[in-house]
């Protein structure tokens, strides 16, 4: 059973899906972190967070995260943390066009073990820390299915199932240790689920994401995110939602956001039968575009939405996380998406 619409508190609200790209000087710093001391270090976490929390409270959103300023890409950072992980230092294909491959496969050299948990909890602290009241925070971990993809198989882990199941009570406790430190909303990002359902029985992908939210249910609102890839702004996957549904009607989230904007809004007829027994947040944002969607496009696209979803069952994000935007774009892009809400809204 899903949380109830108290914890929906403003109908058609606007949040993010976690990442938001790095400021420059973060770049810089992230290729010369040797130079640094740990004071430094802290110093340069606090100011890139404080920037992202800056631009998306400037943009006016409703939910906010930390940008995921402390990780890399998301969820490779994690593997930092997890031990039994060889790390391959470069990825196999580092030139030519932008794809995949070039982000790099780590090997499997023991168990699989997160002794000092997956470094969330001391990010939702530092976001707490340094966030001004008003707005939610929400904190974006991924799950055990799209952490395993950038491990390779051995003679211990079969395959990537093996792999995922090994994964899942890491996760597990992260998600727990996040309740516990205070944190009221987390979005379990799983979008390798939506990449390969065409290819598996999704019912396997519902089985594992239920189990992995299963300690916290109830406890914090639950969402997850469902794209079809976005490194470099390329996707890995047919790019339709069919193949998840009817199964992806049992996952046990409060909110399912879908990826929309990219693909001009086809299949935008799905919320409604998602909309019945939860809340949808739609992707009205395309973050792999640098067109900047006007104020009032939104709003006739938040208008659209509406034909099928309520609003107090609705949310607006952009597609994906920001990570892959340039900062400019994604400022303009954030304030416009809330503008256009905020018309609907009036």
């Amino acid at each position: 059973m899903c949380l109830p619409y108290s914890m929906q508190p403003i109908p058609l609200r606007t949040t993010v899906i976690g990442s938001y790209p790095f400021p420059s000087w973060l770049e810089f710093a992230t290729h010369h972190l040797g130079q640094f001391g740990a004071d430094d270090l802290s110093e340069i976490l606090d100011d890139a967070v404080t920037c992202a929390i800056h631009d998306q409270m400037a943009a006016g959103l409703d939910v906010i995260t930390d940008g995921e300023q402390t990780r890399l890409d998301f969820n490779l950072s994690f593997y930092g943390f997890i031990e039994g992980i060889e790390r391959e230092p470069l990825p196999r294909r580092r030139f030519g066009p932008p794809a995949h491959d070039q982000r790099g496969k780590h090997k499997i050299s023991g168990a699989l073990a997160a002794p000092r948990g997956l470094g969330c909890v001391e990010e939702y602290r530092r976001l707490r820390r340094l966030a001004s009241e008003g707005p939610v925070l929400k904190m974006s971990v991924p799950g055990p299915y799209t952490l395993s993809g950038r491990l390779e198989p051995n003679a211990d882990y079969a395959d990537r199932w093996a792999i995922t199941e090994a994964l899942l009570p890491l996760v597990q406790r992260e998600l727990s240790a996040l309740v516990a430190a205070g944190c009221t909303e987390i979005c379990v990002d799983e979008p390798s689920m939506s990449c390969y359902a065409h290819l598996h029985d999704p019912m396997r992908f519902v089985d594992i994401f239920n189990r992995t939210v299963s300690l916290i249910r109830g406890m914090a609102r639950i969402s997850t995110h469902l794209c079809f890839g976005n490194f470099k702004a390329r996707a890995v996957a047919p790019r339709r939602y069919a193949p998840l549904f009817p199964a992806f009607h049992q996952l046990h989230a409060d909110e399912v956001h879908l990826e929309m904007a990219s693909r001009e809004f086809a299949e935008l007829d799905v919320i409604e039968k998602l909309a019945e027994h939860r809340d949808v947040s739609v992707g009205i944002i395309d973050v792999k575009s640098y067109y900047i969607e006007t104020s009032e496009e939104v709003a006739n696209r938040v208008r659209r939405c509406l034909q099928y979803a309520p609003q107090e069952r609705l949310s607006f994000a952009p597609d994906c996380g920001l990570s892959q935007t340039a900062r400019w774009a994604s400022r303009r892009k954030l304030k416009a998406m809330v503008d256009g809400v905020k018309i609907v809204r009036g």
